[in-house]
């Protein structure tokens, strides 16, 4: 601090006193005690604090008031704007009359200081407020604060929560001005604002301009690419960011492992993990976070599991990964018992973690044990988070409780895109497709925008009711709402055509996706199945291998589909076999049901049996249907009352078992057994 003043005897205060007697000054004045040696020099002392008050009342606009944000009582409650002279209010020198005169100042005369306003800005930022954020940057401007880079960083950030592009641009034009825009962080802030809100054009330009791009500034850009839907341009970008020499750092690790995850990239997700151990950064949570979930959305959930053990400590977030991996694993019985353990280890559980583990609830019908978890969340007063009464929502209605699903929408406060899309596609799920096209349309009187979640439920009530014009009038929609280009909303597209019996829409909308991901091949194949377009689904298939997807489960069961309807016996034997060859998947009931029709329409009555009885899991009753429907057509009347007696011992009221053993005694010429049947 400089003391621009001279003492009573005319002489300026640092010939007066050396610098560290000046230092002991100032400490004075923040009530400590002084040397000994420096007790000549507190009359002086005195005056000029004196002195600095009375120029702070004379025009208290040129000082900032910095008591609201004040974290350190070393830090002044008020400095000089231009000066930088500097009060406090605990000083050992304060003149008596101060307190009665900041009493008697009239409200808003003193103005915060950019910390000030900067750490307020920065709380409302991580407390997810980002509306109160722009609305105090809008009162700071209005008060003639000048921004600084970290105010820019944190309104940034705000833009970037509320998805306001235009504020965005806006907030970009003031940077402009400011000449701030070249700078690394507020850069960076720049290119993530414009990822988080879809225009990566405006991304790259920012990117492109940056004369010096640190890793902060990749980051931004690898994270971008992954939240718009381009995780293999996002590992481009980490090559290329290492080409140029610039390090990853685990914020950048965390991308890249994020963008695996959204393309299914699992070996390269394994490289990337190994570059992590070199690195030295695998003992970085948040890194071991990412490499759990990369392992579980790429489908080895082995490997995810082997990382969480070798973690030192586990956190929530450890624990919600692990859980949410078995929950998309399909294994959501072992994330029960994860939760379970969890708990005895004494840890409690936040929103995230009680949203996965309704998750697993619903993925296995355990309604018991979701009520259970709903009393857990209740107790921790989490009910009214949105998202946590979204999930509540959401297990209700898979675990066939609608009514229950039902209530607690009709309790919320208030309801945004979210928990309508979910309400609507619980519906589905239940098989309450036409209910679920009334409460779409109820949601838009309401006046609440559909999102592509909410188009991809709604498509989904259209296919299970076969509403062909309604569909139509959906996509229509989806033109209007810009989402048409959403990968899973053209998937959704392609079904539900496919499943109201026009293919040929399907067809075109597949054509004219300009991305397309696995689920969309799969809809297309399952199309071309269902309609008995055998040929085109095997060319579907062979173009779907050369360009390189990871062929899934639910691919085999469209293509066996598609060799059964073709009777290609040879072929879909092939691919059966293929699937654990080649692909390394294990073959589920579905699977072998797929077989078993292809063996029976083709007459191999025999061999199906055999395939059923070396299956590694017991057969299910709509199996054993299948191969009785098989035994109908070819009229093989004694196999057809074996598995009639199989399928009445596994469900004795079963309606269909008796109409087709009727109906095979039949079709053999035993009408009077029939008729007793």
């Amino acid at each position: 601090m400089v003391l621009r003043a001279l003492t009573p005897s005319g002489r300026r205060l640092g010939v007066l006193v050396g610098s560290r007697q000046l230092h002991r000054i100032v400490a004075s004045s923040l009530g400590e005690d002084l040397p000994a040696a420096a007790t000549a020099g507190s009359s002086e002392a005195k005056w000029i604090v004196e002195k600095l008050w009375r120029e702070f009342f004379s025009d208290p606009s040129q000082w900032w008031d910095n008591r609201t944000e004040k974290v350190n009582a070393r830090y002044p409650d008020f400095k000089h704007k231009t000066k930088r002279n500097s009060l406090w209010l605990n000083g050992r020198f304060k003149p008596p009359w101060v307190e009665g005169e900041l009493a008697a100042m009239a409200p808003g005369t003193l103005q915060l200081d950019i910390f000030s306003w900067n750490t307020r800005l920065g709380r409302y930022v991580k407390a997810g407020q980002f509306g109160k954020a722009m609305e105090l940057f809008e009162q700071m401007q209005r008060e003639g604060i000048i921004p600084d880079t970290f105010t820019f960083v944190r309104v940034l950030n705000a833009c970037s929560g509320l998805q306001a592009l235009e504020e965005g641009r806006c907030i970009h034009a003031q940077i402009m001005q400011r000449g701030c825009e070249s700078d690394a962080y507020v850069g960076s802030s720049l290119v993530d604002m414009y990822a988080k809100c879809g225009s990566m054009e405006d991304a790259w330009n920012v990117f492109n301009r940056i004369p010096y791009r640190n890793a902060v500034t990749w980051n931004a850009m690898i994270s971008g690419h992954v939240i718009s839907g381009q995780g293999q341009r996002s590992l481009e970008l980490f090559h290329q960011m290492q080409y140029e020499g610039v390090q990853p750092d685990p914020v950048t690790f965390v991308g890249v492992l994020n963008a695996c995850a959204s393309i299914g990239a699992l070996e390269k997700g394994r490289h990337v993990h190994e570059q992590i151990v070199r690195s030295g950064f695998r003992s970085n949570v948040f890194v071991d976070t990412s490499l759990i979930d990369m392992y579980a959305k790429c489908g080895s959930i082995e490997d995810a599991c082997k990382v969480f053990n070798q973690m030192s400590t586990h956190d929530v977030v450890a624990w919600s990964a692990m859980i949410l991996g078995y929950v998309r694993c399909g294994q959501g019985h072992k994330a029960l018992e994860l939760f379970r353990q969890m708990q005895q280890e004494g840890l409690e559980a936040d929103h995230v973690m009680f949203m996965g583990v309704l998750n697993a609830c619903a993925s296995v019908g355990a309604l018991e044990e979701g009520i259970h978890v709903h009393k857990q969340i209740i107790q921790s007063s989490l009910e009214s988070n949105l998202f946590v009464a979204t999930s509540l929502i959401d297990m209700y209605a898979k675990c066939g409780s609608i009514e229950d699903a039902w209530k607690l929408f009709c309790q919320m406060p208030t309801r945004n895109v979210v928990p309508w899309s979910v309400i609507i596609l619980g519906h589905v799920t239940c098989g309450q497709g036409q209910k679920a096209l009334e409460l779409f349309g109820q949601m838009q009187k309401e006046g609440v925008e559909p999102n592509s979640v909410t188009f991809t439920g709604v498509l989904n009530a259209c296919a299970s009711v076969a509403a062909l014009e309604e569909g139509r009038h959906v996509h229509e929609q989806i033109i209007q709402n810009g989402c048409e280009s959403d990968v899973f909303v053209g998937s959704s597209l392609i079904d539900m055509y496919a499943k109201c019996g026009s293919i040929e829409d399907a067809q075109r909308v597949f054509n004219k996706m300009a991305t397309r991901n696995l689920v969309s091949w799969n809809a297309m194949l399952r199309g071309y199945a269902m309609h008995g377009h055998d040929r085109e689904a095997l060319e579907h298939f062979e173009q779907m291998c050369e360009e390189g997807f990871e062929i899934d489960s639910i691919t085999f069961i469209a293509i066996l589909s598609a060799c059964s309807h073709a009777r290609l016996v040879y072929e879909g034997m092939g691919f059966f076999d293929s699937m654990g060859l080649i692909y390394r998947i294990s073959a589920t009931v579905e699977h072998y049901a797929c077989m078993v029709d292809l063996l029976g329409r083709a007459g191999h009555l025999k061999e199906a049996e055999d395939l059923i009885k070396s299956m590694p899991c017991k057969a299910n009753v709509a199996l054993l249907l299948a191969l009785l429907g098989a035994c109908r057509i070819h009229g093989n009347l004694e196999m057809g009352e074996h598995l009639a007696k199989q399928v009445l011992e596994l469900d004795p009221g079963n309606a269909s078992a008796y109409l087709l053993l009727a109906n095979t005694c039949a079709a053999a010429g035993k009408w009077d057994l029939s008729a007793n049947v």
